[in-house]
């Protein structure tokens, strides 16, 4: 039996890990997948919206007969309860998880999994999470109106400060004054020191690079969120106790808008350089001729072989003669709205490449729906071949040049240019133009 929930819970890991679902991931420390860390991206156009929210996952001997122990561990140190069933002791309200009382054919059973667990958790994370109160479902009486919008006030609030802006802030070390500080070593840290690894002193901290390359990702709906908000809400404003919050098991705070926003671009500033220092580190590991700066060197001399045979019109060069920073030369696809473009893409590598993914750029401005104000592009390279740099410059490309792109709020990178593109008609010839324009003017600057 304990042999079969093993071999179930790999099969459960192994799929999700494979999974292209942006909002979810999930990771086991060394081979102990009887306990595993999950990460619930909060869902577009609710207060979690962009959150990172972390669980853990304990399985006993008898699943999948029985459902695993879940733990919500967002919590600000135990002290905000971030919805109606996600308490701040980390408990987790689900029918399905035996912590809360369900209707007939709600309870857990053999066909359930890793994936719906998450799935539900996320469902809790809605529009409107005052509805999730038992008894508040129906609730239509005036106060309750005011409370749902102040509930969703200070989720949103929270969300940004303690899921978001604390956790970037501790991964890349900053100090309580915006100071960059020797941030605190982690598992994610090391290359290929198994010692090191071993050392169960060393926080185990699986999402820190998904994190930061998401929260590139989402900056800019981050600063709107922000900016919506400051028109609902005071700076010092206290935050409004729900009827069913109590005790310890509560949300309490004051909103301050410009702070938190404050301390967002200061993350951004910070990201940014970390990234442009992955340069003079990588000088460092090619000159000590390291694992990382070897493999690189070899890629990128494959890559551009490949180009060649193949006939690609791109170009591919090396920054300073450093593997570490790749700079590619798209041409835009003819008979598409891309055609006649010339964009400069720069690649940055990591000297802990692939544990930490490379970091994107356009140089060359492109109103584009997949890429951030700020160049950031919004791909996804396939989940088994993240070690092969080629498969992220052909990622980027198919996003670029993708013509029927699904619908898809977690891939919403640049918020003008997402909002034009699935717009209207009358918006989609707006986006269309200045995309154009873009093209044109990327020609105009060579």
């Amino acid at each position: 039996m304990a042999d079969q929930s093993v071999f179930r819970i790999t099969k459960e890991l192994s799929d999700l890990q494979k999974n292209s679902d942006l909002s979810l991931a999930v990771a086991v420390q060394d081979i102990d997948v009887r306990n595993l860390k999950a990460l619930i991206i909060g869902p577009h156009e609710t207060p979690y919206e962009f959150g990172f929210f972390e669980f853990q996952f304990k399985f006993n001997k008898d699943y999948p007969r029985k459902s695993p122990t879940v733990t919500a561990t967002t919590t600000n140190g135990g002290r905000c309860r971030f919805n109606p069933n996600i308490y701040a002791n980390g408990k987790v309200c689900l029918s399905i998880l035996g912590t809360w009382r369900g209707e007939r054919g709600e309870e857990w059973s053999a066909a359930q999994g890793l994936e719906s667990i998450l799935l539900s958790i996320q469902s809790l994370m809605s529009a409107n999470p005052y509805e999730n109160e038992p008894g508040f479902e129906d609730a239509n009486e005036a106060k309750d109106k005011e409370n749902q919008a102040e509930y969703v006030q200070k989720i949103r609030h929270e969300t940004l400060r303690v899921s978001v802006i604390q956790r970037l802030e501790e991964y890349l070390g900053i100090g309580l004054d915006g100071s960059v500080i020797a941030p605190v070593s982690t598992k994610d840290d090391y290359e290929l020191d198994m010692d090191t690894v071993e050392d169960e002193s060393v926080p185990f901290e699986p999402f820190k690079d998904l994190c930061k390359r998401r929260f590139l990702w989402y900056f800019e709906s981050y600063l709107a969120a922000i900016e919506k908000a400051k028109e609902e809400v005071k700076d010092g404003q206290s935050f409004t106790r729900m009827p069913f919050e109590g005790g310890s098991n509560t949300m309490e705070g004051k909103f301050n808008y410009t702070e938190l926003e404050k301390r967002l671009r200061n993350i951004k500033a910070v990201l940014d350089q970390e990234t442009e220092n992955w340069a003079k580190e990588g000088l460092e590991a090619k000159t000590k001729e390291s694992t990382v700066a070897v493999n690189l060197q070899r890629q990128y001399e494959q890559v551009v072989e490949s180009f060649k045979r193949a006939d690609v019109p791109h170009n591919l060069e090396l920054q300073d003669n450093n593997p570490f920073i790749w700079v590619l030369t798209y041409f835009g696809k003819p008979m598409t709205n891309l055609d006649g473009g010339l964009f400069r893409l720069r690649l940055h590598f990591s000297p802990r490449f692939p544990h930490e993914q490379p970091r994107l750029k356009f140089e060359t401005r492109l109103f584009h729906h997949r890429i951030a104000p700020d160049g950031t592009p919004c791909y996804v390279a396939p989940s088994n071949r993240q070690e092969d740099a080629k498969s992220h410059i052909e990622a980027v490309i198919e996003a670029l040049e993708e013509e029927n792109p699904p619908y898809d709020p977690r891939t919403l990178v640049n918020p003008e240019a997402f909002k034009l593109y699935w717009g209207g008609a009358d918006d989609r010839k707006m986006y269309n133009r200045r995309l154009r324009r873009s093209v044109q003017q990327s020609m105009e600057d060579c």
